[in-house]
């Protein structure tokens, strides 16, 4: 019986354990889901828990998890990944969860590309600043090196012409630092190799850092006086295949022009300039009253030049195919892009105008041979295709042109205006153009990259060893082909029938009849060729290790390259070598330092002389970790560094090994560079004796002992983080003291003939560069959907020339030395010459100068310019100069950029501007009819002196005889060229996880609208103010895009 009760028991124990596992197991369940940042991309490896229980899940690779939950109704998921913020997902009840994790506001885990590596941005002590492909991206300009204006501190970037496929912009790093602004273009390295990254597709690229101070430099020696800029693109991640394509068309329209005067107008100046000068009336009134009319188009035609050969608009088109992802061993990226470009020239159907076409290409190729040794490929490359007309002077013809020139194109004819009026020089620019051809130059640029990257940790934890090596080749053809038309001449019939009679006579015959001149005839041909090559090779050893909270890194580099076919001494290739050292080390990333040291030899100087040493150093101190700052409610971060060392640059105008002895030129004929018995080179003996010598010149004389010029930088900076990691502001300050600058002397008396083409190069030159940079962003999320950015940066570099070998000045303000480089001088306006300022004669004539005012040294009348006599001596010469204009170069620029995405919307916005910069009207803008019967600007017209506007007028009278005087250089043609520029705008909409996309397998769709160069603010209003005015307006003008785009991922 008891054995009985002890069964029985144990039988309801056996039950009661069975159902509370039976109730256990209801409870719990199978939980699935998935992981994707914010731009629905999966994240591979992030971590899957329930809040204070154990175990958990990582996510696959396509960012889904399983994991068994005991408690579904109650249970909180927890995801995390290195670098997004984690979340708690409470699951009441659900098994089926999707998750989308966001990126930190904290960036100081990221790293940024510094010379020959990566650091993390916490530990960085030198002056660097980066963009990425997303910002790049938003402008649809050709020149991906446009799209960097107004994003990176002490970076200006300024663009001078929009011609299709030469819209490459003008780069300064913080200014000039040297006497020339030729002589201050940065390093750029793409993938660590020099190479230009202009015409790249920006969907290759992955990141652009701007190294500024000489410890980010000091490592690239003889290359980094003027900064670095250093272009990396973009490689596989190991993940399945993703496959981007995207697509955007877009029209381009010039930015702004100069509108110029009609046929009337014109006609009626130029009498009034005329008149002026004491002479009579070219232009008649009967031809005034045809221009008034417009009753003879084709004899007394009026052609608004711009109107007639350029369109109102011309197509843009770029496409991209990317393809990345890989396996744990191998890793690719590969993509091709295409860009085309139509001209904003009209060719009439003669099939001649301005195009461009790009092919891009680029495979970059990671594998890991081992688990200690990666081999890496990059193979990319540039195929350009540039048209352009068979005349150079399009864009000029149609500034300097007459609109009566020509009546254009008439029943299929070309057609060009007899030569009626008296002192009128005709320019007609269609006929410099219809069916005189073009050409089409062909660049095709291939670059190929090996690297292999071997650990050596089986002898010491963090020891590699890497070995890199590149080649380079350019091939450059151009065919040409240009050819001849026939001419067609409008006349009167009365003019040619011998009648006598004059236009207006009412027997006067006006049927129109034509006479022809010239041939049509075949076009000709020519084609020519060039070439470049380089290769470039490194190799290194490195370490990079923590020992508790110390961690240090080191760096060993050699590198050598050589570059042949240079242009001066094209048979002998330039060559460099150079070593590198880096050691950092940080202490629980609270206290920095970092020691680089470059080692670089030239060929420019003698073997004793030909290496130099460039040592930098720097220091920073994370403030925000010491623990007497835990407890402190301000700053989330803040970091001050401070950094000094040395940079050097071999480069003179490309001229090569001077430290040689006197060079000549040998083996000259007697008639070179001139006409037979000029005796221009060669000798004879004898009388009439036709037997000549061969002769010799001198050329450049040598200079065994010029050496390295050398910069000494300086900088010191301040990063800060406020709410959050919210509020980031960054300050920087700089300065620069360049000496031993590689100049001619300039000091020798004329009289010996010694030209600075013959004199040796010396170290002589001195400049000192200073400035600031503060950068200001704010980075915050409302809510969980909407997310926006606000960056605000100011730059400031301004230079000072401390010696540069000038001779002394008669005045004082005349010193080009302690000023800046490129300062503009000039005469000062006082006012114009008024009828009081001159003796007038009883017969009413306007007579000399009254007795003291300055003598301008040429006669002038009132409505001319009269300049202050600024050393009071009484007369008006080039002593009366000074300082009137900034360099065209600014010294302040600006930057803000907006951006904003809200469910899928997003909005990106980029201001950029410039302060501290002159522009100096040439020619042209300063003579009417370009001193002799060209083109009329209407805003010469509009604001010219007359008697009735003496008091309101901006410019000069018209006058021929005055015109140069008039048109000195002084601060009336000197002008103002600050600006702000909305550069970029970009706003659309990206479709994501959309079940009709999704059977497509298209994870992403985006479209958007773009504009580039939108609106300009600037006291300059003729045209774009950043286009490059030349001595007689050559240049394509600068242009504004709008673009309509297409993202698509699969």
């Amino acid at each position: 019986m008891n054995e009985l009760k002890q069964n029985s028991k144990r039988l309801w124990a056996l039950m009661f354990m069975m159902c509370s596992f039976l109730i256990s197991f209801a409870q719990q369940a199978v939980v699935t889901g998935e992981v994707k940042d914010a731009s629905n991309e999966p994240v591979i490896g992030a971590t899957v828990q329930v809040k204070n229980a154990g175990g958990g899940a990582i996510t696959d690779i396509d960012g889904n998890f399983r994991l068994s939950v005991p408690d579904v109704k109650n249970a909180i998921l927890v995801v995390s990944f290195i670098g997004y913020e984690t979340q708690e997902i409470p699951l009441n009840g659900k098994k089926q969860v999707k998750v989308v994790l966001q990126e930190q506001f904290n960036e100081l885990a990221e790293v940024t590309v510094v010379a020959y590596g990566v650091q993390k941005k916490e530990t960085l002590t030198g002056a660097i600043s980066s963009v990425k492909t997303d910002e790049l991206l938003v402008s649809p300009n050709a020149s991906v090196a446009n799209s960097l204006a107004g994003k990176i501190t002490g970076l200006s970037s300024v663009q001078g012409s929009g011609q299709p496929g030469a819209e490459d912009p003008k780069i300064f790093v913080r200014g000039v630092g040297s006497l020339t602004e030729g002589g201050a273009s940065p390093l750029i390295l793409v993938d660590g190799v020099e190479r230009s990254f202009f015409q790249m597709d920006p969907n290759e690229i992955e990141s652009i850092s701007v190294l500024k101070d000489a410890s980010a430099t000091a490592v690239f020696g003889v290359r980094g006086a003027n900064g670095v800029i250093l272009v990396t693109t973009r490689r596989g991640t190991e993940g399945k295949t993703k496959i981007s394509l995207s697509s955007s068309v877009g029209i381009q329209q010039i930015a702004n022009w100069v509108d110029l005067a009609d046929s009337y107008t014109y006609a009626t100046m130029f009498n009034e300039r005329e008149l002026n000068d004491g002479n009579k009336a070219v232009f008649d009134d009967y031809a005034l009253e045809r221009f008034r009319l417009g009753d003879q188009p084709i004899l007394y035609p009026n052609i608004d030049w711009y109107d007639y050969m350029v369109k109102d608009a011309a197509v843009q088109t770029q496409h991209n195919l990317n393809i990345s992802g890989g396996t744990e061993r191998m890793r690719y990226f590969i993509s091709v892009g295409y860009l085309y470009q139509d001209g904003l020239m009209k060719d009439f159907g003669q099939g001649y105008g301005y195009k461009y076409s790009r092919y891009n290409y680029r495979t970059n190729l990671d594998y890991e041979i081992s688990k200690s040794t990666t081999l890496k490929l990059g193979i990319g490359g540039v195929v350009g295709d540039r048209q352009q007309p068979a005349s150079s002077r399009f864009w000029e013809n149609l500034s300097i042109s007459q609109p009566f020139a020509s009546p254009g194109l008439v029943d299929g004819h070309p057609m060009s205006s007899a030569s009626r009026f008296e002192k009128v020089m005709y320019v007609n620019p269609f006929t410099d153009i219809y069916g005189k051809g073009g050409s089409n130059v062909l660049n095709n640029t291939m670059n190929l990259d090996l690297h292999l990257v071997q650990k050596l940790d089986f002898l010491t934890k963090g020891l590699s060893v890497e070995v890199k090596g590149a080649y380079n080749t350019g091939y450059t053809f151009t065919k040409s082909r240009t050819g001849n038309i026939e001419v067609w001449t409008p006349y009167f019939e009365g003019e040619v029938n011998g009648s006598g009679l004059l236009p207006g006579d009412p027997d006067f015959n006006e049927n129109v009849v034509y006479r022809i001149s010239g041939t049509n005839s075949k076009p000709s041909y020519s084609e020519s060729t060039g070439r470049s090559r380089d290769w470039y090779m490194e190799a290194s050893i490195r370490y990079a290790r923590k020992f508790g909270s110390h961690n240090v890194s080191a760096l060993l580099l050699y590198n050598q390259s050589k570059k042949y076919y240079p242009s001066q001494l094209p048979y002998l290739p330039t060559a460099y070598v150079g070593l590198v050292g880096r050691v950092t080390y940080d202490y629980k990333s609270r206290y920095l330092a970092e020691f680089n040291i470059g080692y670089n030899g030239s060929e420019n100087f003698a073997p004793d002389k030909r290496f130099g040493t460039f040592p930098a150093i720097s220091l920073g101190w994370v403030v925000t970790e010491e623990p007497f700052m835990k407890n402190q409610q301000v700053f989330d971060f803040l970091k001050v560094r401070g950094s000094m060392g040395l940079v050097g640059n071999d480069n003179m105008s490309s001229n090569r090994y001077l430290y040689l002895p006197d060079s000549y030129k040998v083996n000259l004929q007697a008639n070179e560079g001139g006409s037979w018995k000029e005796e221009k080179w060669g000798y004879n003996f004898g009388y009439e004796n036709n037997s000549w010598w061969k002769g010799a010149v001198e050329q450049r004389l040598g200079n065994k002992d010029v050496t390295w010029e050398t910069a000494l930088k300086q900088n010191y900076g301040v990063d800060m983080n406020f709410l959050g990691n919210r509020l980031k502001v960054t300050a920087e300050y700089f300065r620069e003291d360049r000496k031993d600058i590689l100049i001619s002397r300039k000091t020798i008396p004329s009289l010996t003939a010694l030209s600075s083409s013959l004199l040796p190069v010396v170290n002589m030159g001195k400049v000192k560069n200073q400035g600031y940079e503060l950068e200001i962003t704010w980075d915050d999320r409302i809510g969980d959907d909407f997310h926006y950015n606000i960056n605000a940066n100011m730059s400031y570099a301004k230079n000072k020339i401390v010696f540069q070998d000038e001779v002394e000045p008669n005045e004082p303000y005349l010193w080009r030395t302690g000023r800046e480089v490129g300062a503009q001088f000039g005469y000062v306006v006082d006012r114009f010459y008024s009828f009081d300022d001159f003796v007038i004669g009883e017969d009413g004539k306007v007579g000399d100068l009254k007795e003291g005012l300055p003598k301008p040294q040429v006669p002038v009348q009132p409505g001319d310019l009269k300049y202050k006599d600024l050393n009071n001596d009484g007369v008006i010469d080039p002593d009366d100069q000074c300082q009137v204009g900034f360099p065209t170069r600014p010294n302040y620029t600006f930057g803000l950029n907006l951006s904003a995405d809200y469910k899928g919307f997003f909005f990106a916005m980029n201001w950029t501007g410039a302060a501290e910069r002159s522009i100096s009207l040439t020619d042209m803008f300063r003579k009417p009819f370009m001193g002799e019967s060209r083109g009329l600007m209407q805003y010469q017209v509009d604001g010219r002196w007359t008697p009735e506007t003496a008091s309101t007028a901006k410019y000069p009278r018209f006058s021929k005889n005055s015109g140069d005087y008039n048109a000195y250089n002084s601060d009336l043609w000197i002008v103002d060229g600050s600006y702000i520029k909305l550069k970029d705008v970009s706003i659309g909409y990206n479709f994501n996880d959309r079940p009709a996309l999704k059977k497509l397998g298209i994870s992403q769709l985006g479209v958007k609208l773009t504009g580039y160069n939108l609106l300009c603010f600037s006291p300059f209003d003729l045209m774009d103010p950043e286009f490059v005015i030349g001595w007689q307006n050559t240049q394509y003008p600068v242009t504004r895009i709008y673009n309509l785009g297409v993202n698509i991922t699969f």
